[in-house]
């Protein structure tokens, strides 16, 4: 037998056949209680679902993609569910990071080798934004994404309290002896009493917000809070639309252009948003083929000023922020001050100008206007130097002003082992006018480039009073930190960047307005350094370590895989049929 008719859509090459494979194809889904009907021609859509307990952020998916499924019905689709790696950063060791290109690679190919003709991405946790979303690109079929949305603000003594920032700073005051063990424990609950991910904007909220500047979500994505029936009209609303897509063959690579990063660039800026997606935009960028370079973000992005006084740049949270308007408040700021790129398409089909258009801002201690920011002048630098050839990043907004520029002896820290095992050490030649420096925790080094650039401060300097010091560092740190923290330092210290030579005692400079980052030794002596230098030892030599450490790609370059760049298409590279 053969296929007697052609196929519409890519899963017709499954459902649409009349031989002995489409009897298999249709036959096995048929267990469920599917109609023949249901193979009828009508497009097929993924629903690439990372709920898991594991991931608590991403605990009321199941509930989200049922909304989704009945928007693809609606409009007449045929919603399938499929689950893919989910990455929780509050409990993967040692770093969510490390298995974002995994799950990345299951979402491609589980959309790849599938009947599947448009997909709709669930995602809320730190890395299974970008994660999803790199899978996709890949593919390059119809896609929009679904953003879990925020936890309800933390509430604790009638104080707001915020994830991740409020743990940094009230941690550091138990090392301080400022607070008590036990009301630090009273405030776990307190600060996590709903579902879904971070409510400050750290990387969560931060990508939530890329996905919507992207044009990758429907208008809202970033910010309705998780347990808010919004959220749920949203998933439904997207479960319609991607059926649409279809019918329109709207691609991803046709909203992820040039001018959609460019626009989540200056969105960045805007909302003060997390170091990460520095790192995830350009794994991004570089899986839909389109050229993204490090200094994009420090051009477009770092002279712009900081309009959301939100945590840990502020003083708000993400409810907070969709009462007042959410990013479309924001986006329209930047529309009107002649700065984003208006005709980006977007995925409910409209361009971003159109949909941002009517947006008002309801509560202006929130969203600030362009004219009068927040802060100015807050997006993310881009340093350069003989310490970050290749570039580091820090974010102004979270800094302290008066450390923005300066001079101190380096105190160095070989890994984040030897930093714990000194750092509250009494005897620890250290003061507030020193650069702490952290090496051995780059995408390599660590592997998988954790959040422990922001090091906690020693007690002995805490109890001053101080509570920031420059860090330097090839790490990365949460989106919910704060602090005068240079991240990202390429080439890292494992792959014989220049951070693996500064010694105890030796000066470092760092100028933001400069875009500088020095390490006042001759070049002579780093090349001397560099001769006698033997790296560190190498972690596990098999497996996905190997795969990781052998193939991965620096900060610079998004830490993607180096056999991943580049749009390869949907097609299934081998058919047995």
């Amino acid at each position: 037998m053969s296929s007697d008719r052609k196929p519409k859509f890519r899963s017709a090459e499954w459902f649409g056949r009349t031989d002995r494979d489409g009897f298999v194809y249709r036959s096995w889904v048929k267990n469920r209680g599917v109609p023949h009907d249901q193979f009828d021609g009508r497009p097929v859509i993924g629903i690439c679902n990372t709920f898991s307990e594991l991931a608590p952020c991403n605990s009321h998916f199941r509930t989200l993609a049922e909304h989704v499924k009945h928007g693809v019905l609606e409009a007449g689709g045929f919603p399938l569910e499929f689950p893919v790696m989910s990455l929780g950063e509050s409990l993967l060791r040692p770093t969510a990071m490390l298995f974002r290109n995994l799950a990345s690679m299951d979402v491609e190919e589980s959309i790849r080798a599938n009947p599947i003709d448009g997909v709709v991405l669930l995602f809320g946790c730190d890395k299974t934004t970008p994660a999803l979303l790199m899978g996709a690109a890949s593919c390059d079929l119809p896609a929009i994404g679904v953003s879990g949305g925020p936890m309800l603000s933390g509430k604790f003594r009638g104080q707001d309290i915020g994830s991740g920032t409020g743990v940094w700073q009230m941690s550091e005051d138990v090392r301080a002896g400022k607070m008590p063990l036990e009301d630090f424990f009273e405030a776990e609950s307190c600060m996590h009493r709903s579902h879904g991910h971070c409510m400050t904007m750290g990387t969560a909220s931060t990508m939530a917000s890329m996905v919507e500047a992207l044009g990758m979500g429907l208008p809202g994505n970033a910010a309705i809070p998780a347990v808010d029936a919004r959220r749920n009209v949203l998933a439904r609303m997207a479960g319609r639309r991607i059926v649409e897509q279809v019918r329109e063959d709207q691609r991803v690579s046709k909203v992820l252009t040039r001018a959609a990063f460019e626009n989540a660039i200056m969105a960045l800026a805007a909302i003060g948003g997390s170091t990460n997606a520095v790192i995830h935009l350009l794994a991004i960028a570089g899986r839909v083929g389109v050229p993204l370079e490090l200094e994009d973000f420090d051009r477009l992005g770092s002279r712009l000023p900081c309009l959301v006084n939100l945590q840990p740049s502020g003083k708000y949270l993400m409810e907070d922020f969709y009462y007042a308007g959410g990013l479309p408040v924001v986006l329209r700021e930047l529309a009107e001050a002649g700065v984003l790129r208006e005709d980006a398409l977007t995925v409910n089909g409209r361009t971003i100008g159109d949909n941002v258009a009517r947006a008002e801002c309801y509560n202006r201690e929130v969203i600030f206007p362009y004219a009068k920011p927040f802060k100015p002048a807050a997006g993310i630098a881009v340093l350069k130097g003989n310490l970050a050839p290749d570039g580091a990043v820090i974010k102004p907004s979270a800094a302290t002003p008066a450390l923005l520029k300066h001079r101190g002896r380096a105190v160095v820290f070989e890994d984040i082992d030897d930093f714990h095992a000194r750092v509250d050490d009494e005897n620890l030649d250290i003061d507030e006018t020193c650069v702490m420096v952290l090496k051995n925790c780059g995408p390599k080094g660590y592997p998988g480039m954790a959040e422990t650039g922001n090091m906690p401060l020693p007690p002995k300097v805490l109890r001053k009073g101080i509570t920031d010091m420059v860090r330097v560092s090839d790490a990365r740190m949460s989106g919910t930190a704060y602090g005068t923290v240079v991240l990202h330092s390429a080439p890292e210290a494992a792959a014989g960047g220049p951070l693996a030579f500064v010694r105890n005692g030796d000066t470092i400079e760092l100028d933001v307005e400069q875009r500088r980052l020095h390490l006042e030794v001759s070049e002579a002596e780093l090349a001397q350094r560099k001769s006698e230098w033997k790296g560190p030892p190498q972690h596990l030599g098999r497996g996905y370590y190997k795969l990781y450490v052998d193939h991965v790609t620096q900060a610079n370059r998004g830490a993607d895989f180096d056999f991943l760049v580049g749009r390869s298409g949907a097609a299934v590279p081998r058919d047995n049929h």
